[in-house]
């Protein structure tokens, strides 16, 4: 078992640290490094505060991003085909950053850390980097170049009625290259988050669609559509280059650690392969929801995918907030897990468990309350018209009905892959929700079009997790599927913000339809929902709700003494 890595005085850095331990008493010991020292809460809150606000950048570039896709070119036959093309980025973010690769290597990455803390001979991560990198680099070039010639044939699968498919093979042999860029993009952010390192990872998206937009002001007038499509492959680009100096200084400047005689030498760190073949299939049949959806929307009037692009890309905002914490708690799980701390693991999981529905569940009531003022104000202008808005709308609505089931399976998700064991577990339970998509979305599309599509979306997922969360055994009870949770207590914790969720969403919807612009409209309908949100969670006992109302009252008497006295 690894034990803990020496704690010692650690100086000031231009990044995030952990708070260090205390000094020995028999001798003065070097500085800990940042990713061996103790994580604090004072630590994790400085890190999400800086990866939620770099995130919400990227969130926002990304709404300005498809700001200017609806306004130059509209909800239209170019949009549909440059829609059909984005699936290969869309696929290659969730398999390549977001979720598959990076379950597979920051255990990996926590592994090599956790030795090199015990004073392992050599660089554990040195060496797991020598020994991956280079192979990975190598598949990612082969599939690109497969997707980028197999395109057309790419197109036909994904969006048989399509009525122009030379554009979208276009586009999809520019989006290819995004295959070899995000996938060092996510194998640097696994990296760099496996050695408490955030900022670089937070601040991808941001250059990301800081590419996009340019590309499509730039070159839209001469390219069309196709300038969006270009601005993924320059995007992809960008991501690389925002990470790449800071991964170097990490593998170049540490400290070397002092080798224990008594620790025996061990093979070089790999990535278990079994592992990424469980988390890239899960990841995989995850995404595949994307090309159902497409799938089923090819054959329905143009505009229909864009619809549920637009759509999706809002409701899932308050999705991806809250996902926010669980990004920087996921390489701690794993090193607790690394370690030996089992319960340490499982206390971090329920916290992450309990603040990600709380704070989904407030996005998805305001999103519920407000869809035709948000739908409005971000779109409806140039090419998109009133009656794209009423349809967008519509779709998010229902859309948001599964943002919980989102949530809870990217939480759970984690607790599965983070002790860095296979488990085929998590794709059965992704499978049954693609078949009940599926199911549900060919028997609706006929009779309620884009909107039995979303609610075929929301079906599967939140299918899904319930049957993930019902994985999770108690601790009495522990299986090596993942981190043993008390699903009962954290399934009577969901039903209190889930309930204050409901009356918010009421309330906000009828105080969002008394003003008459949509400026005034989201104003009225968003404070009601944040207000009876917040009330109704105090009073039926939500988790974390009478903390945070004491925490807002210290700091308001605080303020009122600082500007009156």
């Amino acid at each position: 078992m690894v034990g803990a890595g020496r704690r010692g005085r650690g100086g000031r850095s231009v990044t995030l640290t952990p708070a260090p331990g205390p000094e020995t008493t028999t001798r003065q010991t070097p500085p800990a490094e940042p990713e061996h020292a103790p994580v604090t809460r004072r630590f994790l809150a400085r890190a999400a505060l800086l990866t939620a606000s770099l995130s919400a950048a990227g969130a926002l570039l990304g709404l300005v991003r498809d700001q200017s896709l609806a306004r130059l070119f509209g909800a239209g036959r170019d949009t549909d085909a440059f829609l059909v093309a984005w699936t290969v980025p869309e696929f290659a973010a969730t398999l390549l950053i977001e979720d598959g690769l990076a379950f597979a290597l920051i255990p990996a990455f926590s592994m090599a850390l956790a030795r090199r803390a015990q004073g392992a001979p050599g660089d554990p991560v040195r060496e797991l980097v020598r020994g991956t990198l280079p192979r990975l680099t190598l598949a990612f070039v082969a599939v690109g170049a497969v997707l980028a010639l197999g395109a057309p044939q790419l197109v036909r699968v994904l969006a048989p009625g399509l009525p122009d498919p030379a554009l979208a093979v276009d586009c999809t042999r520019l989006t290819a290259t995004c295959v070899l860029t995000f996938g060092l993009a996510g194998y640097f952010s696994a990296a760099l988050r496996a050695h408490r390192r955030f900022l670089a990872p937070a601040a991808i998206y941001v250059a990301y669609n800081t590419g996009i937009v340019t590309a499509m002001f730039t070159l839209g007038g001469v390219w069309g559509v196709r300038s969006a499509a270009f601005g993924v492959a320059a995007g992809g680009v960008l991501m690389v280059l925002t990470q790449l100096p800071f991964l170097v200084g990490r593998l170049r400047n540490r400290r070397t650690a002092e080798v224990t005689p008594e620790l025996p030498s061990a093979k070089p760190p790999s990535v278990n392969l079994p592992l990424m073949a469980t988390v890239l299939l899960f990841a995989l049949c995850r995404q595949s929801q994307v090309l159902i959806e497409r799938f089923l929307a090819s054959s329905l009037p143009s505009g229909a995918i864009s619809h549920l692009n637009y759509a999706q890309k809002i409701a899932q905002i308050p999705m991806t907030m809250s996902m926010m914490l669980c990004t920087i708690t996921f390489p701690v799980i794993a090193r607790a897990l690394a370690e030996g701390d089992t319960e340490r693991a499982r206390v971090r999981v329920e916290r992450d468990l309990a603040v990600a529905s709380g704070l989904v569940l407030l996005g998805t009531a305001a999103v519920v309350a407000c869809a035709p003022q948000i739908v409005q104000l971000l779109f409806q202008r140039g090419a998109f018209t009133a009656g794209d808005t009423a349809a967008t709308a519509g779709v998010m609505r229902v859309y948001a009905v599964g943002l919980l089931g989102q949530t809870l399976t990217g939480v759970l998700v984690r607790s599965y892959f983070s002790a860095g064991r296979p488990t085929w577990y998590p794709l059965g339970a992704m499978s049954a929700g693609v078949f009940a998509t599926c199911a549900i979305g060919a028997a609706t599309v006929g009779t309620w079009g884009v909107t039995g599509i979303a609610a075929a979306n929301a079906t599967g997922i939140t299918l899904t997790a319930a049957l993930l969360l019902s994985g999770m055994r108690g601790p009495r009870h522990g299986t090596r599927r993942g981190v043993p949770i008390r699903t009962r207590h954290v399934l009577r914790e969901l039903s209190r913000p889930a309930g204050a969720a409901l009356g918010a969403a009421l309330a906000g919807a009828w105080a969002a339809t008394l003003p008459a612009g949509a400026l005034a409209g989201l104003a009225a309908g968003g404070l009601t929902v944040i207000t009876v949100f917040v009330l109704l969670g105090w009073a039926l006992g939500a988790q974390g709700f009478a903390p945070a109302l004491r925490s807002v009252r210290t700091h308001t008497r605080r303020l009122a003494h600082a500007v009156f006295r």
